[in-house]
């Protein structure tokens, strides 16, 4: 039977530290709760290689004694409770007494402090947890501790790091928590020799709010001001039209810190129901005051989770005061007609006739003796002649090489009139249908001739043939299958696909049609969702270009909505985007590819981001898949959009004609079909 031994202090303190000190973020967090503890209104944080080789937090609070100094850096040593008693009402951010003790047991940890009536500092310096410096020294109020080299004594524990800008982020995201819930504290946050971060510090929670997340966020908020049965919120809430893909902007605090709640969370939503769109979330900053003797606040290492007494009471609370704040300020925004008023009272230009001009060029005839020529001899402003394939897409490369390339244009007789453009038109068409005409009466004479041929031979090289003509002479068809049939298998074309009957719309999501003896439904997101998911995939894999935006778009994060973005900007560039890192939480995007809407492109973005956040991809293919997965997802035609009848045609035609079409890209199936077996059979009209 094994020993039970008694482990060395230095041992005991290490896995203590682990309890505590996870990454260079907990160490700020530790070390930035005791400077708020100490009543600082100004904290200045410092940080190189991610933290891991320096960090330097210096405050103007309290201080320590010179002979409590050694004290703080003890095991469970404190000065924010004394009894048992303390801890049913705790009113600091720290009250356990380990942060420093295991800070200093993983760290070089040095600390230079000093109290308003001591004359002079103190200077103490601990290394593993062994003290290294006891001495007297100058300095001003307040306390500045700089730690170096993390986990340089537990080499295990230093390879589960990440990079340093990872570490960074997360750094950054403990000190925008930290500012958000002390508004009245100046937080200044130096990374890697630049800032990235200074709050005002003058106690209002929208500067702050102003100046961790930009103009953008904070012009979206109403005003929170609620109290209920002791409870008091406080803070800010987005408007509906503002709410994200994610829930990654969510701040609730307690008592000035940071919590986890899942009443809070549920409350808050429960209360945007019916003012926002499905799978889009509220973001919000939310301070919750209760009374201390009411909250568990010692459950969590971290101290991120809390437990009320009662906390229907709070929900409660939040809810009603989220709902209060949406009915009071969330007005329906108004338009100014004043300014389209003036500009409308002034002159009324000259109308312009607009016609239909047809694309094949029509034969020149004397328009002089049309009922419709002009009589007078003004000149007549002919209008743009429209650009060949001008609503077709085209790439970003391909664009500026035809803008290049100027068209050549005939030169223009001064001396010639123009023609009417009526005329002209109505003659073009009649000209068209007896060509037409004559092309049927030819391709029906020669389809009833005992000669086998190609279909091609029927038509010019650079005419279609026409529908009415097909349709409605079967010998043509018969004699082109049988021209088929003598040819090889590998000469022979696909034969078209077996015509399509749409017979309608459920509920505005699903297309009924009957096809193949068989009548199918067909979800129009999912089967859209598809197509988009195939054509962004063939893009990708044959380097197509993306459409660069006129206007490029700014996208606020999360900070681990940002640290996912910027590790994998040479992912999305392979998807098709190029995003920039813009510092401070914010990213922009300059290209995406060209079957993304403008609007759609920041929700895109962040549903992304929040997604390789939460569930960790490490596979580069995997990662570009969900790009695109999220992308078709949000380019798709929505459920419960109207569309025409051509649309849904068109639709079906590409879904039912296409083998690959089948499932969605989460899995769901696109289709179902009922034959008419099946359906005679439930009607009883077979057994």
């Amino acid at each position: 039977m094994a020993k039970i031994n008694v482990l060395p202090k230095h041992i005991a303190e290490l896995i203590a530290a682990g309890e505590v000190v996870e990454r260079p973020a907990s160490v700020v967090k530790e070390l930035m709760e005791n400077s708020i503890d100490a009543g600082a209104t100004t904290i200045t944080l410092e940080i190189r290689n991610g933290g891991v080789r320096y960090i330097r937090i210096t405050d103007n609070g309290c201080g320590i004694d010179h002979d409590d100094v050694p004290k703080a850096f003890l095991s469970h040593a404190t000065s924010k409770i004394k009894d048992e008693n303390d801890l049913n009402s705790i009113f600091t951010l720290g009250f356990r007494g380990e942060a420093l003790a295991s800070i200093a047991a993983v760290s070089k940890t040095e600390i230079l402090t000093k109290t308003a009536e001591a004359a002079l500092g103190t200077s103490y310096a601990v290394e593993g947890g062994v003290q290294t410096r006891y001495d007297e020294a100058g300095c001003p109020n307040g306390t500045t501790i700089v730690v170096r080299d993390l986990f340089y004594n537990t080499p295990a524990r230093m390879k589960f790091l990440k990079k340093d800008v990872s570490e960074a982020n997360a750094v950054a995201d403990i000190v925008d928590k930290i500012a958000l819930s002390h508004p009245e504290v100046s937080v200044r946050f130096i990374r890697e020799g630049k800032q990235a971060l200074i709050t005002p510090g003058d106690g209002k929670l929208l500067s702050t709010i102003y100046s961790v997340f930009g103009r953008t966020f904070a012009e979206s908020l109403l005003e929170v001001d609620y109290k209920l049965d002791g409870v008091e919120v406080k803070g800010f809430v987005c408007k509906p039209m503002s709410s994200r893909p994610s829930r990654a902007m969510q701040y609730f605090f307690l008592g000035g810190r940071f919590i986890k709640s899942r009443a809070c969370v549920g409350a808050m939503e429960n209360a945007y129901k019916n003012s926002i769109m499905v799978g889009k979330f509220p973001s919000c900053v939310l301070n919750i005051n209760v009374r201390p003797d009411t909250v568990d606040v010692n459950v969590h290492p971290a101290k991120t989770e809390v437990r009320f007494s009662d906390e229907r009471r709070v929900s409660s609370a939040v809810y009603f005061a989220v709902k209060s704040a949406l009915e009071s300020f969330d007005t329906m925004p108004e338009v100014d007609l004043s300014a389209r008023n003036k500009v409308m009272q002034r002159a009324v230009p000259e109308a312009v006739q607009l016609n239909m001009l047809d694309d094949t060029p029509a034969v020149k005839a004397d328009f002089s003796s049309s009922p419709f020529a002009k009589k007078e001899q003004k000149p007549v402003s002919q209008p743009a002649e429209p650009k060949k394939d001008f609503w077709q897409s085209m790439p970003a490369k391909d664009f500026s090489k035809a803008a290049q390339e100027k068209p050549e244009r005939l030169p223009k007789k001064a001396d010639e009139d123009e023609p009417d453009l009526i005329s002209g038109f109505v003659k073009a068409q009649k000209q068209k249908s007896q060509e037409i005409s004559e092309r049927n009466r030819e391709l029906v004479s020669t389809a009833k001739q005992p000669v086998k041929a190609d279909r091609k031979s029927f038509v010019k090289e650079d005419e279609e043939p026409s529908l009415h003509s097909a349709a409605n002479e079967p010998s043509a068809i018969s004699e082109e299958k049988e021209a088929l049939q003598d040819k090889p298998i590998s000469e022979q074309k696909k034969l078209p696909p077996k015509p399509l009957r749409l017979l309608g719309e459920a509920f505005k999501t699903y297309i009924i049609c009957e096809y193949d003896n068989k009548v199918v439904l067909i979800d129009k997101h999912a089967a859209h969702e598809r197509i988009i998911y195939n054509k962004m995939k063939q893009n990708a894999e044959n380097n197509i270009s993306s459409q660069v935006l006129l206007t490029p778009v700014k996208v606020t994060l999360s900070k681990a909505e940002y640290n996912i973005i910027t590790q994998n900007l040479e992912v999305f560039s392979k998807a098709g985007y190029l995003i920039e890192d813009f510092e401070g939480g914010v990213v922009i995007v300059r290209e995406c590819p060209m079957l993304i809407s403008g609007d759609d492109i920041e929700d895109t973005v962040i549903e992304i981001a929040s997604y390789l956040a939460e569930n960790r991809i490490n596979v580069e293919s995997e990662k570009i898949d969900r790009i695109h997965h999220t992308a078709a997802c949000k380019a798709a035609i929505k459920a419960g959009y109207k569309n025409s009848t051509a649309e849904m045609k068109v639709l079906a035609e590409q879904v039912l004609y296409n083998d690959e079409v089948r499932y969605c890209p989460h899995g769901r199936p696109v289709l179902i079909e009922l034959s008419k077996y099946e359906l005679e059979k439930q009607f009883g009209r077979i057994q």
